[in-house]
């Protein structure tokens, strides 16, 4: 692996009792690049994302991340992650979630004020700081699963459908703020269903079954399915186009 390899995939898979989730997957994402993963639900793309995060182990193949092979805690730091579903303490407040989550990143004081301002008037939740999350609507929990993912000013961010749910204009300012990230240095992994966001991404990994059907950017991928959009694309490499 070199050193402009943020993430390296070899080899994976990944096996439930009888059932492969994931066949053999291989793919590297280079250093401050926004790499999407594209697929339809159940194509193994949230299994993949949470090996990478260092939360599951792959059954055959490795996983290194910043030259560390995963899982391995001390990783953990450097790796700001959304889950598809919304780790919140929900009897808590919104300031109470990000002030625990910041804790356990080692933030305090001013630096961790600042940080909790600053991610808050970035999914513009400023004004809902000291409400209870479980007066939170669907929209506004994934706005602060986001936020608490960027608290800690992460190298390699990993973003699990992060704008399901979030209203066209904050997604636009939401992709905005990642596009800035990763032109600051910061490497983004992420999925998503959202095509003109996939659009947005330099390289996308196509999945399928657990397989990975295609990498390339996403011009490439257009012209190599005679595509005049990623939409079409995607569905020549989904098999539902010819």
């Amino acid at each position: 692996m070199t050193s402009t390899t943020a993430i390296q995939v070899q080899g994976v898979s990944k096996q439930f009792g009888e059932k492969k989730v994931l066949k053999d997957i291989t793919l590297a994402v280079p250093c401050s690049q926004i790499f999407g993963l594209l697929g339809p639900s159940g194509s193994g793309k949230t299994t993949l994302v949470r090996m990478i995060a260092g939360i599951d182990a792959p059954t055959n193949g490795q996983v290194t991340v910043l030259g560390q092979k995963m899982p391995q805690l001390a990783m953990l730091s450097h790796i700001g992650y959304m889950a598809q579903s919304d780790a919140l303490y929900t009897e808590l407040t919104a300031q109470e979630n990000l002030a625990f989550f910041a804790a356990l990143y080692g933030l305090k004081g001013t630096k961790c004020k600042q940080r909790i301002q600053a991610v808050m008037e970035l999914v513009d939740l400023s004004d809902h700081l000291k409400k209870q999350v479980s007066n939170y609507s669907g929209g506004m929990k994934r706005r602060l699963s986001l936020a608490i993912s960027l608290l800690h000013e992460p190298s390699i961010l990993i973003l699990d459908e992060p704008t399901v749910g979030i209203d066209p204009v904050l997604r636009k300012s939401i992709w905005q703020e990642l596009t800035n990230l990763s032109l600051n240095g910061t490497t983004i992994l992420l999925t998503t269903h959202v095509m003109d966001e996939a659009d947005k991404c330099h390289q996308l990994g196509m999945i399928r079954d657990g397989s990975l059907t295609a990498i390339g950017t996403p011009e490439e991928l257009k012209h190599a399915t005679s595509s005049s959009t990623i939409e079409e694309a995607f569905l020549v490499y989904g098999g539902v186009k010819a």
